[in-house]
């Protein structure tokens, strides 16, 4: 059976999960990390299922592979938001959360190796 819409895939599934989380996590930072890590987290989250979803669309393998890449730094660079949440003072991502994350960018990196352009 194929894939025909982007919706169908696991990975992307669990990502906008994971942005839902990331969205109610945030609520509960102070107003003054509004438009720093607030903002950072959400852009970081959302660019994960976005780029899923552009990849998906895309007509050739290295196109896909390109943005399936964006989306696995994107799910890094939130690994590094929540590292610095207990840095900054604040209560530490859940570990819900975080298997969470872990799950999302090993479906990712499975995914990225499909269309990924083998060196020769």
């Amino acid at each position: 059976m194929s894939i025909r819409k982007v919706e169908e895939l696991r990975v992307w599934q669990r990502a906008t999960d994971l942005t839902a989380e990331v969205y109610k996590l945030t609520r509960k930072l102070p107003r003054e990390e509004l438009y720093v890590l607030t903002s950072q987290m959400r852009r970081a989250a959302v660019s994960i299922c976005g780029s899923i979803s552009e990849g998906f669309i895309r007509s050739t393998e290295k196109e896909r592979a390109r943005f399936y890449n964006i989306s696995r730094a994107s799910a890094e660079e939130l690994r590094c938001y929540f590292a610095l949440l207990p840095k900054l003072g604040y209560a530490p991502a859940p570990p819900a959360l975080l298997d969470l994350l872990d799950a999302v960018c090993a479906m990712l990196h499975r995914l990225w190796e499909t269309v990924h352009p083998k060196a020769p």
